[in-house]
This record gives C-alpha cells, structure tokens and sequence, in this order.
C-alpha cells in the first residue's frame, strides 16, 4: 500500500516504513551471505576467498543499480508528496529507459573485463579460475539487479515498504535452498552458487515489475506525460550520479584495499571475506534506513513541511542506535560462533582475521550510523556536495591509512585500524552539513506557518 509520509507523527512514520526496509535488507544480505556460506561450507576456504574476492568487483555494479535506485526514489518521493502524478510516473518511465541503456553498457564492459580486473588486484593463482567463472555468470544477471532495484526504488517513493520486503524474503530463502541444492546435492561447485543467485533474482525482478507497474496504472491522472523526459533525467542524474559515484569509489577503495589484503594470502583473505559479510550487513542495513529517511525528507520537502526534518532525524538516530547496540553486542559475544557460519574450523589464521575485524570495528557502529542517517536527510534534500564531501573523506582515510598502517608491525591488523577513524571523521561532516540546512534552524516561511 502507498503511504503519505508527511501526515503523523514523525517517529511512528518512519518506524512503521522503515522497519519493513530493514527486514528487506536482511534478506538482501542474505543472497551474498548464503554465496559465502555454502562456498566455506560445503567446497572450501578457496571456495569462500574466491566469492569473496569477487565480491569487491561486484560492488560497482552494485552501486550503478544503487545509484539508479536512490536517484529514481527521491524524484518521484517529491512528486508523490506534491501530488503531482503525471510527473511521477513520467520520471517513472525516464529512470526505467535510462538505467535500461547503462545496464546494457556496464553488463557489456562488465563481462570484457572482470578477468583484467582480478589481475589487477593481485588475486592469487589458485582462486583465480572460481572467481572469474563466478563474476562471468553473475554479469548476466545485471539487468535484474538492475529493474529490481528500480522497482523497489518505486515502491519506497509511494511509501510501501512492505511489498519489496515480501518479495526479498521469499527469494532469499529460495536462493540459500537452492545453493545448497546446486553445491552439495549437484557438486557444481562455485559455478551452482552464483546460478541460484542469477535464478533468485530473476524471479524476484520479473515479480517485482509487474507489481509496480500495476501500482502505477491504478493511480489515474488526467494530463498526459512523456515517457522520457530529458529534464527529469537530469534531475534523477543529479541525485543518482553523485550516489553512484559515492558507491563507486567506495568499491574502487575497496577493491584498492583487497588488493592489499590479497597480499598476506588465502587465510586473511577468507577471513575477512567472512567478517565483511558480517560487517556490509551491519553497513548495508543502516544505509538502507538511511535511504528511508532519504524518502521522507523528500515527500515533506516537495509538500513544504520543512518542520518535519529535524523530528524525522530525531527518529531516525533513535532506530540506527538500537540496531548498532544490538549488533555491536553480538559481534563482540557472538563473533566467533558467527563466523563459524563461513568456516570448518575454529581456529588457525582465517578465524583470528575475521574476529579481529570485528572486535575493531563494530564498537563504531554507532558513529557511523549517524552519519548514514544524516546523509539520508542530506540526500533528500538533494544536498549532494555535502554528502560526498563526508563521503569521499572516509573512503581516502581508510584506504590511505590501509595502505601505510599494512607496511608496519601491525601487518593485516593495521588496515582494520583505518575504518573507525574514516568514520569518526565522516560523521562529524555529515552531522554539521546537516545542521547547516534550512530545515534545522527554519526558514522565515517555515516560521510564519
């Protein structure tokens, strides 16, 4: 169901549509977690370095799809909260033709040069063949990535959280069923993890489509709309571009710094392929509430409700930080027997990697969420210098500081050290470009209402 985000109080609203996005996330997660999990389980530590090694390139792809996402939701957010429906489903049509055209062009670029790209970062000889046989197959399942992610984007921006949650869990679920069944039951080693996660996500998409389309043809407007409008991609352009760019050079970091991992061999790798896992979770569920409070700025600022920023903010910090204290206590206790998950043993070089990732850095889950909170309001404002300010400040930290502390006696302990100072920085940033904004102190037609 649709829902106006600008009517209610403004911490039942958000956590009424927020908490449905945070359980669509959980399984999101799930399909790279289940690739992990049965690629450490059932064929081995290589098996688990080489998705995770993969997993880095796959990333900026991920954040093209994001970027698409994000941009096409804070549109049509505003013209949902403006009730202007003839341009809402105009910039509907516009993101859907655009982003059909750059998936072709990244799917293509995608497939010539993955197996360069994994020369590039130094991927070690005996998990080179599995993690270019399992980019080559998830590059053909881009599009659907692509169109769901659109899909939901859609689904956000009318307010409806719940519908993409329904559809992610039922093909999570099916996806972690059906790597076991392709990996232990058919032996096809890393090749059946990445088809059940190509097949999970091409029903999911089919489904996802055809849902939003019927949504859209149910809302009736009188006036006539284009089905591409190059004004309105230029307005997508300008909060997706500088999202796509924030995901994307958070991913060339990355893949910069798993380069410097994939130096110290197979059991830091593995490790950290792990604990990764376990921290994106962490990372990916707090962006994702963050893009929700993204959906809410952006439907009170098109209806000119400017007093509700500060309260959804309030609201939005009070969710980010239960979740950190719930999380951090449970990599801080738990972490060994999560990381089981991934591995058969307990002990050795892999299990002391992944736990000491985590025991560094998931006591910072608090600064960081913050921030994403605060991006998500910067975001919806579409305050996007500000946002990538903050941004690119962590990503240069962590990835020079990586760099440097890995040549010292800390060796692979040095580079975990760089995450919690890009972000304490970072947070800093994105709270005081937060603050700066009009909604905080109230403009003078703000006051008069």
């Amino acid at each position: 169901m649709n829902k106006d985000l600008t009517e209610g109080k403004a911490e039942k609203v958000l956590w009424q549509f927020c908490l449905p996005l945070f359980g669509s996330i959980i399984f999101q997660q799930l399909y790279n977690i289940a690739d992990s999990l049965v690629a450490g389980k059932f064929i081995g530590e290589n098996a688990l370095a080489a998705v995770g090694n993969s997993y880095e390139i796959t990333l900026i792809f991920i954040a093209f799809a994001f970027g698409c996402n994000i941009g096409c939701s804070v549109t049509v957010s505003t013209f949902f909260g403006a009730k202007q429906y003839a341009r809402m489903k105009e910039a509907v049509s516009t993101a859907m033709i655009a982003s059909g055209v750059l998936c072709a062009v990244l799917m293509c670029a995608g497939i010539l040069s993955c197996g360069a790209l994994l020369k590039l970062i130094r991927t070690p000889a005996e998990i080179l063949a599995d993690s270019r046989l399992y980019l080559d197959i998830y590059m053909w399942g881009l599009p659907f990535m692509f169109f769901y992610n659109i899909s939901n984007g859609i689904f956000s921006a009318m307010g409806d959280s719940r519908t993409p949650f329904y559809f992610l869990a039922a093909s999570s679920l099916s996806n972690i069923f059906m790597d076991i069944w392709f990996v232990a039951g058919l032996h096809m080693g890393v090749a059946g993890v990445a088809w059940a996660t190509f097949i999970c996500q091409g029903i999911s998409c089919v489904l996802a489509l055809s849902v939003v389309m019927k949504r859209l043809k149910g809302i009736r407007t009188e006036e006539t709309y284009a089905l591409f409008s190059w004004k309105l991609c230029g307005r997508i352009a300008k909060i997706s571009v500088p999202s796509t760019m924030q995901q994307s050079f958070i991913s060339i970091g990355n893949i910069i710094l798993q380069s410097v991992i994939n130096g110290f061999g197979p059991g830091v790798i593995a490790g950290y392929s792990a604990a990764i896992k376990l921290n994106n979770l962490v990372i990916t569920s707090f962006t994702t509430l963050g893009n929700g409070v993204s959906n809410y700025a952006a439907q009170n600022i098109g209806a000119g409700k400017l007093k509700r920023i500060p309260e959804g903010f309030q609201a939005g910090l009070k969710m980010v930080w239960i979740l950190s204290a719930v999380l951090t206590s449970l990599y801080l206790l738990g972490g060994k027997q999560l990381l089981m998950l991934f591995m058969n043993e307990a002990s050795g070089e892999a299990m002391k990697t992944g736990l000491t990732f985590l025991r560094i850095a998931s006591p910072f889950y608090a600064v960081i969420s913050a921030k994403l909170v605060a991006d998500g309001i910067l975001r919806g404002a579409g305050r996007m210098n500000e946002f990538m300010t903050a941004t690119f400040t962590d990503l240069i930290l962590r990835v020079t500081l990586a760099i440097i502390l890995a040549k010292t006696s800390l060796g692979s302990t040095g580079i975990w050290c760089s995450w919690p100072i890009g972000w304490i920085t970072a947070t800093v940033l994105s709270v005081l470009f937060y603050r700066r904004g009009p909604w905080y102190h109230g403009t003078e037609a703000d006051k008069a209402r």
